[in-house]
């Protein structure tokens, strides 16, 4: 027998050694073609490098690099991009795994069928209206069967669906601004009668607050952390299983503490995500690795290894099968996926499904029969839920759309008994600001627009800005008249500059499932914006000298990409595009040059530290510790100016350059808008101004009624 095999639109053919896409033959190198097969045929594993080798080249001794040229042509042969990884995830360090849905077929490998010889019947020579009656009517019947078989098979099973709506919260409170990796939330969890779920108090800091599952007044669980939120809850409702953070984090301490407030314990090492399964054991990701620990962090297990960020673990009400939400930090996006309780069977749960969208954040339905989770699609979160039972008359069981209203709808968590959903219901709008001294207040700026990222033009007549939270860059005159949009969905922008001679807009774009990238855009808005750069990793935070010869930039901060070389400072010319890395940069991100050209200001990874380097000197020094993403210079070298961010008291603040020393400009007594990917925006109007984005967005939570058939 010979195998092939078949996955999306390719076909591979093992003994013929052909690779063909919709029947025609795809070109691709021997040795590329070697390592498609070790991948399919190994699909349910990591194969490790080593193996790799030996197995393509058994007889050579060959470099590291010519795996990855090989490697890099199937890619291409696939029709991979960057970032992409529907058929190849590459584990670092280790290997590569096969991540598509695969079909192996077998046939003869004569290509002839296999009969029974059968000799012809003897003829009957009994009249035929009497023999034939009995034979016709089992035909009838057999026609009816199948009649019936086909409308269950291809009749449409009744769908879920909500049936109303319930608010339980109403208290104001941002519950949509603490985030844990890239846009990933905290969520939800229930002891039957109280719902415990996350946010913010004071306008900064992390909270766990509770209400009755029935609705009422919210009540926050004492704990002794500046930031706090739940991961999951024990079996029996008594403790909660807890996380606590400071600024751009990755691994993250956990903690037990009571449900109702009580002194906490901590448990294991530090982890990006947790959850307590119901026979009292804990399942957590830590890099790029799922574990199962006892309750108190000990004897733990590998389960697996997945390419992302593995959040968000749920076992399914039978124990048989582990889903979790795979998170990508250098595309910010994520999918579904599952393994078996013993490891084995890793695969995508919903492959080739939702190709621009983002699902996350899944979870059970208490007797196994349904998956509900959410997507997100065009700006805008839904929840989607999946029938668990299946069979052969209904094998082609798809994703069913629970809503679709006014309000976007996540963390979806189903009640003990299954009667009603549970979920957070946000309506997001920002009200542009400025800080006005005299009043010692802040008031609307550009008619109190939902817009961050207002950058100026340098002779201050001209505004570009993105939109919140759509993610549309346009541009203005100051006094909001002359708009023009710039970029259009489903590309999402960040983070605009305007060059000085005030022709061109730098700024961070992506599309969905893709790594950020470099873009150049005309101010007049007559053609479209363009990339600067190519390649695999994030670019973000552009900005330009101050003669316009040159930009800089970073990649994302550790939080987000893993890999805390990625955030090293980078420079490009702009006509010639060569480029180069500015020393003693790595770990830095979020570069800005000062109005002179004599200063670059850039934050550390962890956004603790604002380092400054000297062109002069060619050397960096560190200006303050600091809790802020982006700081932001105005007309010259003396300042810079940055928000507040781990602490009680948030303020809009400056710190003189060189000697270090913090003035305190206003305080920030309301809820402010979080930036995805980038925290707590501030800018600066040309006369010096604070600008922030105030949150007006409505986020609270409701029990949906539902009908699951």
């Amino acid at each position: 027998m010979k195998e092939i095999y078949e996955f999306g639109p390719f076909q591979a053919d093992g003994v013929r050694r052909v690779l063909s896409r919709s029947g025609g033959p795809v070109s691709l190198s021997n040795k590329a073609f070697d390592v498609l097969m070790v991948l399919v045929r190994e699909r349910h594993r990591v194969v490790e490098k080593e193996e790799l080798l030996n197995t393509v080249w058994p007889d050579t001794v060959v470099e590291e690099n010519n795996l990855t040229v090989a490697v890099s042509g199937l890619r291409k042969a696939l029709g991979e991009e960057s970032g992409d990884r529907r058929y190849i995830v590459t584990i670092p360090g280790r290997g590569y795994r096969f991540t598509a849905d695969v079909r192996v077929v077998a046939e003869d490998r004569k290509g002839e069928d296999s009969r029974e010889s059968v000799s012809p019947p003897t003829a009957d020579r009994t009249p035929g209206r009497r023999r034939l009656r009995p034979w016709v009517a089992i035909g009838v019947a057999a026609l009816i069967v199948l009649a019936i078989l086909a409308y269950w098979k291809f009749s449409p099973p009744p769908s879920p669906r909500v049936v109303n709506y319930t608010q339980i919260t109403n208290d104001g409170a941002d519950k949509v601004g603490v985030l844990t990796v890239g846009s990933i939330q905290p969520p939800m969890v229930t002891d039957g009668s109280r719902l415990y779920f996350n946010e913010q108090q004071n306008y900064a800091n992390g909270v766990i607050a509770q209400v009755a599952v029935t609705g009422g007044a919210t009540a926050t669980v004492p704990t002794p952390f500046l930031n706090v939120a739940a991961n999951g809850i024990s079996p029996n409702g008594s403790d909660l299983l807890v996380y606590t953070w400071r600024t751009n984090e990755l691994l993250t301490p956990l903690w037990v503490i009571p449900a109702l407030g009580g002194s906490p314990r901590r448990v294991g090492e530090t982890t990006q995500d947790a959850a307590w399964l119901a026979d009292g054991r804990i399942v957590y990701g830590s890099g790029h690795d799922l574990w199962i620990a006892q309750s108190d962090g000990t004897d733990s297990k590998k389960l697996a290894t997945v390419g992302g960020l593995p959040v968000w673990p749920r076992m399914s009400p039978d124990g048989r099968v582990l889903r979790f939400t795979e998170h990508e930090p250098t595309s910010d996006s994520s999918s579904l996926w599952e393994v078996s309780a013993d490891g084995s069977h890793l695969h995508p749960l919903l492959p080739g499904w939702s190709n621009h969208g983002t699902e996350c954040c899944g979870n059970w339905t208490p007797d196994g029969k349904y998956f509900v989770f959410q997507s997100t699609r065009g700006g805008r979160t839904d929840l989607w839920v999946l029938r668990e039972s299946k069979g052969w008359w209904h094998a082609d069981n798809q994703p069913v759309q629970l809503t679709a209203g006014p309000l976007s709808l996540a963390l979806p968590l189903p009640s003990k008994d299954g009667s009603k959903l549970f979920a957070l219901g946000a309506k997001m709008r920002g009200e542009l600001v400025r800080y006005e001294p005299k009043a010692s207040q802040f008031v609307p700026y550009l008619g109190g627009i939902s817009a961050l990222d207002v950058a100026f033009s340098k002779d201050g007549n001209w505004a570009a800005y993105v939109t919140f939270p759509e993610g549309d860059l346009w541009r203005s005159k100051t006094d909001g008249s002359e708009k023009r949009q710039l970029t259009f969905p489903p590309m999402e922008a960040h983070a605009p500059r305007w060059s000085p001679d005030g022709k061109q807009i730098a700024f961070m774009g992506r599309d969905p499932g893709k790594v950020w990238r470099i873009y150049l855009a005309s101010s007049e808005g007559d053609r479209a914006a363009a990339p600067l750069l190519v390649g695999p990793e994030s670019q973000a935070a552009p900005d330009w000298s101050p003669e316009g010869n040159f930009l800089i930039f970073s990649g994302l901060p550790e939080e987000l990409s893993g890999d805390s070389k990625a955030t090293a400072v980078h420079m490009i010319d702009v006509r010639s595009h060569a480029g180069s890395t500015v020393p003693g940069s790595e770990g830095l991100y979020c570069p800005r040059w000062s109005p002179s050209g004599r200063y670059i200001s850039a934050t550390s990874s962890d956004g603790s530290k604002l380092m400054l380097f000297d062109i002069t000197r060619q050397a960096w020094s560190k200006l303050i510790d600091l809790q802020e993403g982006c700081p932001t210079w105005l007309h010259d070298d003396n300042y810079l100016y940055f928000q507040s961010f781990d602490v009680s008291s948030p303020a809009f603040a400056r710190v003189r350059v060189p000697d270090g020393k913090v003035e305190h400009l206003a305080n920030i007594d309301f809820r402010r808008t979080i930036q995805r990917d980038w925290f707590w925006w501030n800018g600066l109007t040309p006369d010096g101004s604070a600008l922030v984005l105030r949150d007006e967005s409505t986020e609270e939570i409701y029990a949906l009624d539902w009908r699951l058939p």
